[in-house]
């Protein structure tokens, strides 16, 4: 299934340093556009089948949502995210080992049910999620890619 919203940069960093960066909630929310941290709810970190309490921002609109990880290698990050118990999208981060670093490409699919997208939008302020969640993704991937090579 081809993802709404997607994009990749080429970072100058090892793939070990780029995967620490994006599977720590406290430093996700420093890179990401939208999600501004969370909380470990049943584990101390990252593996599949923990989960997670994020708080998201946009503007002065604040929601929170759970996910569960649902892949969690050096090569893949992805966790399913739900909103008063609805699945409301899927993210991935993909980290390729290059010549030069690695190439990472950050995905989300919008999971929303149809009746459920003018209720997110009200909430969220964002009538269109993919150009919305484009726009975040290509933001979030410069950052980090910053982040990454400043060590």
């Amino acid at each position: 299934m081809t993802p709404d919203a997607s994009a990749h940069i080429d970072v100058a960093a090892s793939p070990q340093r780029v995967f620490e960066l994006v599977s720590s909630l406290r430093e996700l929310g420093r890179y990401a556009e939208e999600y501004s941290g969370g909380k470990w709810l049943n584990s101390v970190g990252p593996r599949v089948g923990a989960r997670f309490r994020g708080v998201n921002r946009r503007g002065w609109r604040v929601w929170p949502t759970t996910s569960t990880v649902t892949e969690c290698s050096q090569t893949r990050f992805a966790f399913e995210v739900r909103s008063l118990g609805l699945a409301v999208s899927r993210w991935q981060y993909d980290i390729e080992e290059t010549a030069g670093g690695c190439r990472v490409t950050e995905s989300t699919w919008d999971r929303r049910p149809g009746w459920y997208v003018p209720i997110t939008q009200l909430a969220t302020g964002v009538r269109n999620r993919a150009v919305t969640n484009q726009r975040n993704i290509e933001a979030t991937l410069k950052r980090l890619k910053s982040a990454a090579e400043s060590v």
